[in-house]
């Protein structure tokens, strides 16, 4: 099946979907031996034979690990200050890249994979993957703070979507909450956190739809179990809303017509979490 040659690449691992485009552009990728320079491009990556600076384009094993950041490494895979990143933290010979970034301060949960297609699912604002932080910020939580945060608050983007908050804590001086959302602008919790007036002291992602950081020491890692990765797939089309498209490689294929039946099978309908 053809496929857009940018996804084709960053599939096989060679760089992200952006960086591909470029690779393309530069004129350094053939299909069947001609070059290839100019946008939309498409190959079948099962047929066709592509190479990225003179090398084969071999489909890599996809793999999927769970891996508990802590503080101070980046979620990038080059950083010009030198910082330790996540992917250094998982031992593979496949290259790996992270789903979605956490901040150089935020700690937990992050998934690494060579799947872009799954990366895609976690991380586009249209699948609405709910994402779950706890943060310990200074000073004391009242009712209309709470409030606020679960109706959303107004960011430079524009209204932030609903979120479930839980205060776990609640002191004069210290309070630790929960909050899950579905979005994915960049440093969210903080600055979220900051319209109502709360400093973060510290914050960590302990879940991703219910896949949890519990059992996974600071700096460890682990490999995703293929229900696991399953599920992830399956959260992110649950909460795809109405009216948008599902992406061709997980739709569900239509009902085969019994033979000896009068009608077609009526269409099963799944209710869409928005």
């Amino acid at each position: 099946m053809r496929e857009r040659l940018q996804k084709v690449l960053a599939s096989a691992g060679v760089a992200s979907r952006r960086q591909c485009e470029e690779l393309i552009l530069q004129g350094v990728v053939r299909v069947n031996g001609k070059v290839v320079d100019e946008l939309p491009a498409f190959a079948d990556p099962e047929n066709d034979h592509i190479t990225v600076s003179g090398r084969r384009l071999k489909s890599p094993e996809r793999v999927y690990f769970l891996v508990h950041k802590p503080k101070g490494v980046i979620s990038t895979s080059d950083d010009p200050q030198g910082r330790p990143n996540a992917v250094s933290l998982v031992p593979t010979s496949e290259r790996v890249f992270c789903v979605g970034r956490l901040d150089a301060d935020t700690t937990g949960l992050l998934i690494l994979t060579n799947d872009s297609e799954l990366t895609n699912l976690l991380t586009h604002p249209r699948y609405k993957v709910p994402k779950t932080y706890v943060a310990r910020v200074s000073g004391h939580l009242d009712d209309a703070a709470v409030e606020r945060l679960r109706k959303g608050v107004w960011l430079a983007e524009g209204k932030t979507g609903q979120a479930t908050v839980k205060v776990l804590h609640n002191g004069r001086e210290e309070a630790h909450i929960e909050i899950t959302i579905r979005q994915g602008l960049n440093r969210q919790i903080r600055r979220m956190l900051a319209s109502v007036g709360l400093s973060v002291d510290s914050l960590k992602r302990t879940r991703i739809g219910n896949i949890k950081i519990e059992g996974l020491g600071v700096g460890q890692y682990r490999p995703l179990s293929k229900s696991e990765v399953e599920y992830l797939r399956r959260t992110a089309l649950e909460h795809t809303p109405k009216g948008v498209e599902k992406p061709p490689e997980v739709r569900k294929k239509p009902a085969r017509r019994r033979p000896g039946k009068g009608s077609a099978p009526k269409r099963s309908r799944r209710r869409l979490v928005e």
